[in-house]
């Protein structure tokens, strides 16, 4: 038999992990539609030209090759998708004579990268991402709804809590500008490496960019600036910077910030050394944390795109957010902090008296299964302590057997009943596998 050789940086879950898996992104779906997000699947591949039309490099890019083509093509090279806002982009632009808009989506599937896998960083995983695009303009109040839609769903989730915060490009952009820095793109790169690397890193590097000490300093000053009110504007002006532009930015950010926690206090922290280092931001940005678990870095992020997607005649400005399901995952399975209530979806095992008779056994089984109840029959007619200890085994917490009358045992607690396979339910709460946090 050949080996098999395990690749890094590509998870695959056990059963009952996948179970775990499943109950997040059925959470997420419900609860992005809730909120009137509608569904789409873009393909997995994209010119690599659109890939790297926004900023990005090409070393996190997996390139396709046809192994077996037969004859030359004028194909344009391909790669796999590495998030899910590019081909969005790509996807309005190709659909805007059929879309409503504002167009508001929301988007679960997988993407891949070509980068060093790591604790929480894989090269394939599933990305969860609403976003609403406009038509030539979309109204501020979207940057609001986006953050509270995604704390809405994060909360339902059987996870530690999240800290959404949030900037906007345009503070650190006018606040720069204002002071001097020239390197305008380079220095919001710089300060976003702030909680990987330290303060005295980013300091020479935003020297080695070509700021004077000074300015890097009052850029550091900046970036340490937290609240939840407008006191946030006091704070940035008390440095001394003026500019049109970073008065836009700070309108837009306390509007976001006031607004969300009057609705629900708590739910939005502006945090200024939030930068993004993606191109494409151009006003508010987000990223979010479990807590307790600073160090596996931003779990949701995303911001406001004005000129992501053209087709020369309109513009279509978006806001977004992106949650790493696979890193969450990996976070919540590994310590572990969460557990799905049995290894597989059956609620019923269908004991089976002996071979002769498993015909009877499978009738039960379809019965149960034609009323929505999973079920299985026992692999084996093995003595009934040997297949209730197979159910045990599994977490199935009914054994169903077989007789005159039939009758239904919680293994759990023992209790055995007769019952009719035409009528019989469990409870509510056993009939699917539950997932819930361990102390």
């Amino acid at each position: 038999m050949a080996r098999h050789f395990s690749l890094s940086g590509f998870p695959e879950w056990l059963p009952e992990q996948r179970l775990v898996e499943q109950h997040v992104l059925t959470t997420l779906q419900r609860t992005f539609e809730l909120h009137g997000f509608s569904g789409i699947e873009t393909r997995a591949v994209e010119p690599v030209s659109q890939l790297l039309s926004k900023g990005e490099t090409s070393k996190e890019i997996y390139l396709l090759s046809r192994l077996q083509a037969d004859q030359a093509t004028d194909d344009a090279e391909l790669g796999l998708h590495f998030d899910l806002t590019v081909p969005l982009a790509r996807y309005v632009v190709d659909n805007a004579g059929r879309l409503m808009f504002p167009f508001k989506r929301y988007q679960i599937q997988k993407v891949w990268r070509g980068e060093r896998p790591q604790d929480g960083r894989f090269r394939e995983f599933v990305q969860a991402d609403v976003d609403v695009i406009g038509q030539d303009t979309l109204g501020q109040h979207h940057d609001m709804e986006l953050p509270l839609v995604m704390g809405d769903a994060l909360s339902k989730l059987p996870i530690p809590r999240v800290i959404v915060r949030a900037s906007n490009r345009k503070v650190a952009q006018g606040f720069y500008e204002a002071i001097g820095i020239e390197d305008i793109d380079g220095a919001l790169r710089s300060i976003d490496k702030l909680d990987k690397v330290g303060e005295k890193v980013v300091a020479e590097m935003l020297v080695e960019d070509g700021a004077t000490e000074e300015q890097a300093q009052l850029a550091l000053s900046l970036a340490t600036i937290t609240g939840t009110d407008s006191s946030i504007a006091d704070q940035i002006y008390a440095l001394g910077a003026k500019s049109e532009l970073l008065d836009t930015g700070l309108n837009e950010l306390v509007a976001l910030i006031e607004g969300a926690n009057e609705l629900i206090p708590g739910s939005i922290v502006a945090d200024l050394k939030i930068a993004r280092g993606l191109d494409y931001y151009t006003g508010t940005v987000y990223e979010s944390t479990l807590v307790g678990h600073e160090d596996l870095g931003s779990v949701c992020s995303g911001g406001r795109y004005d000129s992501l997607a053209t087709d020369g005649k309109k513009t279509y400005p978006g806001v977004g957010l992106s949650i790493g399901v696979s890193r969450l995952l990996a976070r919540v399975l590994g310590e572990p902090l969460v557990e799905a209530s049995r290894k597989v979806p059956t609620a019923v095992l269908v004991a089976v008296m002996d071979e002769e008779h498993r015909g009877a056994s499978d009738k039960i089984a379809m019965n149960l299964r034609e009323r929505g109840i999973p079920t299985e029959v026992s692999p084996s007619a093995a003595k009934f302590g040997k297949q209730i200890r197979y159910a045990d085994r599994r977490g199935i917490p009914y054994v169903w057997f077989p007789g005159e009358p039939d009758s239904v045992k919680d293994i759990r607690t023992g209790d055995q009943v007769d019952a009719d396979s035409t009528s019989w339910a469990p409870p509510a709460e056993d009939l699917y596998p539950t997932v819930r946090m361990l102390s």
